[in-house]
């Protein structure tokens, strides 16, 4: 029997909040100081992300499609996967959990705020910001990044994976355009992602805490829109 369009709306909900918690608690893991796992790097956060999407698609692929990204949900419409009138609710519910998961990432974290004094750091664990700020450059990033994403997610459509192995192999994916395409702008690939704990990096009383750079926020946002419907154009033209 389908689920309702609520409940996969919880499910999106509840996997984007999973993502978010997960993904962004290894960023503060690795960023806050005097954390057990203060310095552990790019490999480890590449990593952890992988994990925190696999993650999240188990928590909630029993009441969704657990796309957790509106790049995705798009693409997948655009593709013939989705319906389009689910797309906007869709990705409300990611945002709304991502804006969860960011809350409860500063909560679990707390004492680790104030030892922190860098603003630019603790603004990378909530949002993605570019290494080199390129705007027109940051925006293909994400666009590369994203096309990658959604193509390899609707090809994934196409193979004949056992039963339970998809999200493993969707964190794989993650893992790789980190470790590959992530050093110049952290990689959103998301915009529930970046968009959803920015808002509430820009709410939360989080000590030390400098702006939100919302002057940056559109490129995590459209890039990846534009890749994944670019994705899902150069998978709907194969045979």
């Amino acid at each position: 029997m389908e689920t309702s369009l609520w409940m996969q709306l919880v499910g999106e909900f509840v996997g984007t909040f999973i993502l978010i918690l997960l993904g962004d608690g290894v960023v503060a893991g690795v960023t806050l100081k005097k954390s057990k796992a203060e310095g552990a790097g790019w490999i480890a956060i590449s990593l952890g992300w992988g994990l925190a999407v696999t993650l999240g698609v188990y928590t909630s692929a029993f009441l969704s499609p657990a796309h957790l990204n509106p790049a995705v949900t798009l693409g997948m419409a655009m593709a013939g996967k989705f319906a389009w009138a689910n797309v906007i609710p869709y990705c409300v519910a990611q945002t709304l959990g991502g804006i969860l998961g960011g809350v409860c990432v500063w909560i679990h974290y707390y004492p680790h705020w104030q030892v922190t004094k860098n603003a630019d750091d603790i603004r990378g664990i909530f949002a993605t910001g570019p290494a080199i700020r390129n705007y027109a450059m940051n925006f293909i990033s994400e666009v590369i990044g994203t096309f990658v994403l959604v193509f390899a997610l609707l090809a994934f459509t196409r193979g004949n994976f056992t039963d339970g192995l998809n999200p493993i192999v969707v964190g794989i994916l993650i893992t790789a355009i980190g470790l590959s395409l992530g050093g110049t702008t952290g990689y959103a690939i998301n915009p529930a992602r970046d968009l959803g704990p920015r808002i509430a990096h820009a709410i939360l009383p989080i000590a030390n805490k400098g702006n939100s750079d919302w002057a940056y926020s559109w490129v995590p946002v459209f890039g990846p829109m534009i890749g994944g419907a670019l994705g899902a154009l150069l998978f709907n033209v194969l045979p």
